[in-house]
């Protein structure tokens, strides 16, 4: 888990982090979040001087932001978990924002990272998973039951490996960090094997892992081209831990959108700006836009 307090300008005023726990079952990795959220909200008040007027919180899975809940998590095992207003009630009442933490990251790159100054813009973190945040005019597209943006089940080899969405061939079955590690470690020969060394490999000239990379670029090109056809951004932001290998990524993989564009116009393809951080940093500004719409609200500096 990372938290922070977050000034109206985004500046991070305080960052920590702590384990998750979720070995210990679901009613306690929400009671860990509970917990920590009072110890930042105490922390604002000791150091900063003042307690946050709000706090926003991204979670993954599937979330009902309207109603402030938790509704499904594989990950970490909990269903239709009230966050808002348990979240609410441990913050002695103050307005609490529930998110989706790629869509909230999301928010954070189109604010003030990556996509800054864009009207258009979808980010793309590859992780454990594939994911999308769908950026239009400062603010995130959720769709109309909150599963907009899920690139990584867009289906670009039907003959591919089983997904666990029930399909095959699923981008994130080819192109993710996960993905990538699977063939690297099974291509070398190495269990231990991870995306970051095949990276490395294919920097050095590794014919096995320049072919291993080759086939998640290819992959994800396909995958983001269907997403350029059907939403047109002007610019594609590029995160999660593959993005770190830098233009090892980035100069294959414009090569290989652009080779399967038609009639499509490029978007801008950048890495993202915010790192890990960017979870943190979008939780906070969906706080200040709660309090924006908020006709009780006071000025104040900080967020939760």
């Amino acid at each position: 888990m990372k938290a922070a307090l977050v000034a109206a300008d985004g500046t991070l005023l305080h960052e920590t982090r702590r384990a998750t726990g979720r070995d210990r079952g679901p009613d306690a990795v929400v009671e860990s979040i509970l917990a920590f959220a009072g110890e930042l909200r105490a922390y604002g008040e000791t150091h900063l001087g003042q307690s946050a007027l709000a706090a926003g919180v991204a979670v993954p899975g599937i979330v009902d932001a309207d109603r402030g809940i938790a509704v499904y998590a594989a990950n970490l095992g909990w269903r239709d978990v009230p966050m808002r207003e348990l979240l609410s009630c441990r913050l002695h009442g103050v307005p609490v924002a529930l998110g989706h933490d790629v869509r909230t990251g999301g928010l954070a790159e189109g604010r003030i990272g990556a996509g800054k100054g864009a009207d258009r813009f979808l980010f793309v973190p590859l992780g454990t998973g594939i994911a999308g945040a769908i950026g239009i005019d400062g603010s995130i597209e959720a769709g109309a039951h909150g599963y907009a943006g899920e690139i990584g089940h867009i289906v670009v080899r039907p003959d591919g490996p089983d997904c666990g969405c029930g399909q095959r061939g699923c981008l994130e079955t080819l192109a993710s960090a996960a993905a990538v590690t699977r063939a690297w470690a099974e291509a070398s020969g190495d269990p231990a094997a991870d995306a970051a060394d095949c990276a490395k490999a294919v920097e050095s000239g590794d014919p096995k892992a320049v072919a291993v990379w080759h086939n998640a670029v290819d992959a994800l090109a396909a995958g983001l081209v269907t997403a350029l056809t059907l939403l047109d951004p002007r610019t594609l932001i590029i995160g999660g831990g593959l993005a770190e290998a830098g233009e090892t990524l980035f100069t294959p993989l414009r090569a290989a959108v652009e080779e399967r564009v038609t009639f499509q116009k490029l978007p801008v393809i950048v890495p993202a700006a915010l790192g890990d951080t960017a979870g943190c940093l979008g939780a906070g500004l969906l706080a200040w836009d709660l309090l924006a719409t908020d006709p009780l609200a006071t000025d104040t500096e900080v967020t939760a």
